[in-house]
């Protein structure tokens, strides 16, 4: 499991959808998830410390978690099937640690909220993690790691065997010599 940050909320120019761009604590992959507008606009006002007349939602349910004894303790980014995040609020109440299902959106509103670390499974990471240039642009993975090739596998070896036999059988001599 790995600690993530709230790297920016973006809106994409396609469609208008907002997505919450979180990046990796200690390292520079991202992970990036598609939420409502009032969802983006709930974390972007707690991050920029916008106040609101009256509480919002995500501040209802941390102020009746609060009110009921418990604590939020992280927030985990634990599962994404057919292209849908899943995860968790783990609460501390009693002695126990209770984890209740969410959508990721209003995990990562109340994390926010209730100042606690945001997680998301190593799984989730490799299935759904980018890395991304300076320009915001996703990079490949191989294109990343330019000091060394990518790994090449024993079957791929096998199928260029007719192009390494090929080329040992050439006569490099001849190269260049006149016709």
């Amino acid at each position: 499991m790995k600690e993530l940050i709230i790297d920016s909320i973006r809106v994409g120019l396609r469609h208008y959808r907002r997505v919450v761009v979180l990046r990796e604590k200690e390292a520079e992959r991202y992970l990036t998830i598609w939420v409502g507008a009032d969802v983006a606009d709930a974390i972007a006002f707690r991050l920029q410390d916008v106040s609101v007349p009256r509480p919002q939602s995500h501040d209802l349910m941390l102020n009746l978690v609060q009110e009921l004894g418990g604590s939020v303790q992280a927030v985990i980014v634990n599962d994404l099937k057919d292209d849908t995040f899943f995860a968790t609020i783990q609460i501390q109440k009693d002695g126990q640690l209770l984890e209740i299902d969410s959508r990721p959106s209003d995990a990562i509103a109340i994390a926010v909220r209730a100042s606690v670390p945001i997680y998301a499974a190593d799984e989730v990471l490799e299935r759904a993690g980018i890395l991304l240039d300076e320009d915001g642009e996703e990079v490949a993975e191989n294109e990343a790691a330019t000091d060394q090739p990518p790994p090449v596998s024993r079957e791929e070896l096998e199928k260029l065997s007719a192009f390494r036999d090929f080329v040992s059988g050439l006569d490099l001599d001849d190269l260049g010599g006149p016709a």
